[in-house]
Formats: C-alpha cells, sequence, structure tokens
C-alpha cells in the first residue's frame, strides 16, 4: 500500500467508509438488498467474539442484523435479548430476531444478503463453503481455517460462487498497523532484513498444547454433536467448562474460548495472535500472498525459537511477547518500527507516529467491518481476501508442523506443498468424521 493510499484510506475511516484495496478483482455484477437498500445479516456463532462484532454491525444504517444461529441455547437467548433491544430502542417495534440450532437452516433463507461466522475454527471452512454455495457474502474470524487443505478449499469456492469474503484480521484496518506496513513497503526503513512477531507463550512455546481438562457431562442447552462438527468424537474429551463458559449475570463469557489452545480444537497461540501477527509481518515485505519457503523449528541446532526464512533472504522469528503485549517489530537498513494495538514506537522519531485510542474496544471498532459492507455493496473484494486470509493462516500452520515434527521444513509456497515430504504433508489436513468428508467438495 503505498502512502497516498494510506492517506486516503485514514481519512475516509473517519468518516466512516472505506475504500476497498486495489488487489481484488470483482466478484459478481450485481448486489441484492432490502427495499430500504440495506445488507441483511445473519450471524453464526454466537459467543464473545460475535457479541463484539454485532455491536459494531448492528450500529451501521445500512444494515440489519436478521438472525442469529449456535449450538447452544443460552447464547441464542443472549443475541435475541440484545438485538431486540437495540432495534426496539431505535423505534422497531416488537422485531426478534429468527433464531437457529442449525446453520443450514439459516442459510436456506433468501432473504439473508451475508452471514458473520464466529464460531470455533473447526467448522470455519466447513461453514464458510456452505455459505458460498446459498450465494452468501461472508465475514469470517480469524484463523481463517484450522488447517491448509481447508484454506485451499474455500478459496476455490469464493472464486467459484463469486462470493466477498472478508477475513477478521482487523489490524490491517487500524492506523498504527497501516503506518507501519506503509513505512516497511514504501522503504523509509531501508531494506527490510529481519522482522519479530511477539507472541504469548504456553509453557515457553506458542503451539498448541494437550488438554488438561477431564472429560464432563454436557450442560443442558448445548448440542454437543453439532458443536464437534467434522471432529473425531474418540479423539477429543466431552466438555471443558471454558469452552463455551456460562455467562454471568449480564450475559459475558467468564473467559473466552479456551478450544483455542488445545491440539484438538485449534493452534494455540500461533494461529489466534499468530493469524493476527504473522498477517501483519508478511504484509509489510509484500508476501502476503505467498509464503516463507524454509521453517525452522525452536531449539533446532542454534535456533531458539521459531524462525521463517522468505526466498529474499528476509527472516521472520517468533520471538515471547513483552509488557507491551503481542506485536511486531520490522528492522530495516534504517531503523525500526514496533507495533502493538494502540503503540507504535520506532527508532527515530520520523517513523513514528501518534495512535489516536478510544474508548471503544479493538474488537469492536467498525473500520474492518465497515469495509466489508462497502465490498458487498460493490462487489470489489475487502483489504483481507480469501487469498490473503489463506497465505497468513497457512504461515501459522507451517510453523505448527515444523514444532510438532521437530526439524526444518521446505515448503513451496506457489504449488502449497511441502517439498519430498511425505509426513509433514500428511499433516496438512486431518481425517474429518463420518459424514462431512464432502462439506469441503467446491
Amino acid at each position: 500500500m503505498l502512502r497516498r493510499d494510506f492517506l486516503k484510506i485514514s481519512a475516509l475511516s473517519a468518516a466512516g467508509t472505506m475504500i476497498p484495496s486495489g488487489i481484488a478483482t470483482a466478484a459478481a455484477k450485481t448486489t441484492k438488498a432490502s427495499a430500504n437498500g440495506a445488507i441483511r445479516l445473519g450471524f453464526i456463532g454466537l459467543g464473545q467474539q460475535a457479541m463484539y462484532l454485532l455491536s459494531s454491525f448492528m450500529k451501521m444504517d445500512d444494515v440489519q442484523v436478521v438472525a442469529g444461529c449456535d449450538v447452544y441455547d443460552i447464547k441464542r437467548d443472549r443475541f435475541v435479548q440484545r438485538v431486540s433491544e437495540y432495534y426496539q430502542g431505535k423505534g422497531v417495534k416488537k422485531f426478534v430476531p429468527a433464531m437457529y440450532e442449525d446453520y443450514q437452516d439459516l442459510l436456506a433463507r433468501t432473504d439473508i444478503d451475508a452471514v458473520v461466522i464466529a464460531v470455533p475454527d473447526h467448522q470455519h471452512a466447513v461453514i464458510a463453503i456452505a455459505a458460498c454455495k446459498a450465494g452468501k457474502d461472508v465475514y469470517l474470524e480469524k484463523p481463517m481455517t484450522l488447517t491448509i487443505y481447508e484454506g485451499q478449499q474455500l478459496c476455490k469456492a469464493v472464486r467459484k460462487y463469486n462470493r466477498i469474503l472478508q477475513v477478521g484480521s482487523q489490524q490491517r484496518s487500524s492506523s498504527e498497523f497501516l503506518h507501519t506496513a506503509t513505512m516497511a513497503r514504501e522503504g523509509e526503513l531501508g531494506k527490510i532484513q529481519k522482522i519479530e512477531v511477539c507472541l504469548p507463550r504456553w509453557d515457553g512455546k506458542p503451539f498448541p498444547v494437550k488438554c488438561p481438562v477431564p472429560k464432563q457431562a454436557v450442560p443442558a442447552g448445548l448440542n454437543w454433536d453439532k458443536w464437534l462438527g467434522p471432529l473425531q468424537e474418540n479423539d477429543y474429551v466431552y466438555y471443558y467448562p471454558d469452552i463455551d463458559p456460562l455467562l454471568d449475570e449480564k450475559g459475558r463469557e467468564n473467559c473466552w474460548g479456551a478450544w483455542r489452545w488445545y491440539q484438538q480444537t485449534g493452534g494455540g497461540y500461533m494461529t489466534d495472535w499468530g493469524a493476527h501477527m504473522f498477517d501483519i509481518a508478511q504484509w509489510c515485505v509484500g508476501k502476503d500472498l505467498t509464503g516463507p519457503v524454509d521453517i525452522i523449528p525452536p531449539g533446532y541446532s542454534y535456533y531458539k525459537n521459531l524462525t521463517y526464512r522468505y526466498d529474499n533472504g528476509i527472516i521472520v522469528e517468533e520471538t515471547a511477547f513483552d509488557d507491551k503485549g503481542s506485536g511486531v517489530k520490522v528492522y530495516g537498513e534504517k531503523g525500526w518500527i514496533a507495533v502493538h494495538r494502540g503503540i507504535l514506537y520506532a527508532s527515530e522519531p520520523k517513523f513514528d507516529m501518534k495512535v489516536d485510542n478510544n474508548d471503544v474496544p479493538f474488537e469492536a471498532r467498525a473500520g474492518h467491518h465497515r469495509i466489508f459492507i462497502d465490498s458487498v455493496k460493490s462487489r470489489i473484494d475487502p483489504n483481507v481476501p480469501v487469498e490473503v486470509g489463506h497465505s497468513s493462516c497457512t504461515m501459522c500452520n507451517v510453523g505448527i508442523i515444523a514444532g510438532e515434527l521437530g526439524r526444518p521444513l521446505v515448503w513451496n509456497p506457489i504449488v502449497q506443498k511441502f517439498m519430498d515430504d511425505d509426513e509433514a504433508n500428511a499433516r496438512k489436513h486431518y481425517q474429518y468424521r463420518t459424514g462431512y468428508e464432502h462439506l469441503l467438495d467446491v
């Protein structure tokens, strides 16, 4: 992104409108809309992240939230209450969103233009592909998919069915990250030599861990079979209290889904925070549509940390996060920039910028979501289209695979396979349980 594009987007963001990225192609010739021109949204997955997204989308004058879906009844009840109270407060009498337990029932509605998908990671791909087949545009939470193969299939589906898909990598629409990428890509830092990606860690590493919670009874109101989806139940424990914790008296989760940390259901900090920070690292060096070629796991030879190498020699190294939290530090010949959410500092004042923070939670800031709605209307890809989301997610996953195998891997980002390595390639996906195998067919 050139400086002029950054300035244009920054100005339009303040006005509540964003221009989609110029890298994308037209998706479809027409845009469906309600009689008053509003885009009608359905929400699939109604946990804590969905509540942030809801608070953002619902406030847009050209958006109508008409339906929701979740496999847990208390989350459906909370969604109905929040949506109904909001619209009734706006003068829409007795408005009640339609509610579903099965996402296919929501997708079957012909009056829904787009869906917001915020389910656990292992169902991102199957639901997003189903949405594409149903003619719905998609706002999909990161990481885009759980496996590399799922990402490949979702890319095919988005293009085959001419859909708009925006990945929820909202840092790309935040001024401090835009500034960092602009400085790096325009050469202000000189030739980029190295990028450090700072992530949280579990037992000294960012990789997923085995679930430490014993098997428990399924709580009333949770459809466990639908929660599992394609996962093999015999490889999994029944229910963790902190997977989908009971809501407190104000309708809030006691913690965000801990399924993110566990090998059976998530990618640990690699895909939780890594999907954000590795995404920025690749963006800064123009590799967000390709990827690294060498991956060296931590502890191998003299490599202390997980290390990636690109075909141009640039190194990306995962490091432990500091007191400022997860972030990215870009080193060039002329200096460096470090960026975290709401924080930016640099080796010299000329690389710095003032970060304007506000009281709106980062997850609920509307800029990134506004881009999606504008893209649905214009039929031009948003700033994080499916291929970019797949590339960033793949970077996380090849790092996890190297960590699991404990040895260096050679990755070809063009053909998307490990070179001469059947063992590593076998980990690009897992066996879905019976009845779910066909859901990735495009």
